[in-house]
């Protein structure tokens, strides 16, 4: 299981995701799920990914390396929208899945899903969500998040407190407050998140950073979350 976060933003998009990779109780490793592909110079796009890891590794790694090839369908560095990434995602899942799927069912489910945020030249910050069956949906003003994985304990604080003019300071902090109550709940998402803000018209890939589970903010920020939450519930009126 996994936990990964795309929200849409005003002033750009916040983007997070776990580290744990399962194969059963004891065969739990740590691995990157957001990755940045090689797009167009002056666009900046990031993919991230649950699911079936060999799946996933997949995509990602024939995305990579058909870039600028000039192969219709699968040459991202071609495409001039992120609706036109967003298909390309969605063309290489359903090749890998065509592909490898009867093989790996009798051991497993090989499905994946992914995210994919970012900005091309010419056109606002989107995020698009790509199904295990290769279709996808779009974030927009009225629905500014996307999640997969295990996407349940971390979307009440999101639905409750996010909009899409929320500041992308306030949204990171979000962010990790949705990854906590993910992680309290489910031990299948592990530390560290990465964590990837981006500022519209920025096209950098510089604002990233790796949360490791004593960060000193990270763990500020639960304690002090935990401890207005109970003050709260204190000053409510009893039923």
């Amino acid at each position: 299981m996994t936990y990964c976060l795309g929200i849409l933003l005003r002033s750009g998009l916040v983007l997070a995701s776990d580290s744990r990779s399962n194969a059963g109780v004891d065969q739990v490793i740590h691995v990157r799920k957001l990755a940045f592909l090689p797009v167009a110079s002056g666009c900046s796009v990031a993919i991230m990914s649950a699911g079936n890891l060999a799946t996933t590794q997949a995509v990602v790694s024939t995305l990579q390396e058909k870039s600028g090839s000039g192969l219709a369908g699968l040459d991202i560095a071609a495409a001039k929208t992120l609706f036109e990434v967003a298909s390309i995602v969605g063309a290489a899942l359903r090749a890998i899945a065509e592909r490898d799927g009867s093989y790996v069912a009798a051991y497993g489910d090989a499905a994946a899903s992914f995210l994919i945020g970012g900005q091309m030249a010419g056109e606002e910050p989107r995020l698009f969500q790509i199904y295990a069956a290769s279709n996808f949906v779009e974030a927009t003003d009225r629905s500014p998040f996307l999640q997969i994985g295990e996407t349940k304990y971390g979307k009440p604080i999101l639905v409750r407190a996010l909009t899409i003019e929320t500041s992308l300071e306030e949204a990171a902090k979000l962010a990790l407050l949705s990854f906590d109550a993910t992680l309290r709940s489910n031990v299948s998402v592990g530390m560290p998140i990465d964590l990837l803000t981006y500022v519209a018209d920025s096209f950098s890939t510089g604002g990233i950073k790796t949360i490791e589970v004593h960060d000193p903010y990270w763990m500020a920020l639960r304690d002090a979350y935990g401890k207005g939450l109970a003050a709260l519930i204190d000053s409510l009126p009893t039923p």
